[in-house]
């Protein structure tokens, strides 16, 4: 890898720990050059700004996480066993930040997004797209219900978005407590929502 795609490689990871640790407005670009060992000037080479940083970094993020939420709602699995695994996938994800920080970190997009989405055009519209695509997932999870005979709705899509809600909604009050026990609510919410009981063996 030639020296500028090593350091844009630096800052991007570092970038996304820094704001899921903290949040954009207490990360300096200064914090994140000394984090990644690279010059402010080597960094305004990379990117134009924090701003197309932050950006770029929650597209390599997304770009890392794909492949996996492929996995979690793909069609050879029973929509059922996908809301399980998205649950489970959430309250991992979490737990591990949990582990790496000492604090519940939440939902990168939706802090970044609730944050700056007034402020920065850029971020609201990266952080917009974001959110669709996760709800995209949902959507095709919901739908493989209604196909299976699951469940009844005549709006999929909309259910959807308030799965995705209700998930934004429990992270955020996990950070806010602090407290990796709020996560034990999501699966149980989420199968509130569609309407069909949890299944006994489901574990959160």
């Amino acid at each position: 890898m030639k020296p500028e795609g090593e350091t844009k490689k630096k800052l991007l990871k570092v970038a996304m720990e820094l704001i899921w640790e903290q949040s954009y407005g207490s990360v300096g670009v200064e914090d994140i050059c000394k984090r990644a060992g690279v010059t402010k000037g080597s960094f305004y080479f990379a990117f134009p700004s924090k701003s197309d940083l932050v950006c770029a970094a929650f597209e390599e993020h997304w770009q890392w996480k794909r492949p996996i939420l492929d996995q979690v709602f793909s069609s050879q699995v029973g929509a059922v066993s996908q809301f399980e695994q998205y649950s489970d996938l959430i309250v991992k994800d979490q737990i591990d930040k949990y582990k790496t920080f000492g604090k519940m970190c939440g939902c990168p997009y939706c802090s970044v997004g609730s944050e700056l989405s007034t402020q920065d055009e850029n971020i609201r519209h990266k952080m917009q797209q974001m959110v669709e695509r996760a709800i995209k997932y949902l959507s095709g999870a919901v739908r493989a219900a209604v196909d299976e005979g699951v469940i009844k709705e005549k709006d999929p899509a909309m259910l959807a978005r308030q799965i995705y809600d209700f998930t934004i909604g429990v992270l955020l009050q996990a950070k806010i407590d602090n407290n990796p026990e709020v996560l034990k609510r999501l699966k149980p919410g989420v199968f509130r929502l569609l309407g069909i009981k949890l299944p006994e063996a489901a574990t959160v």
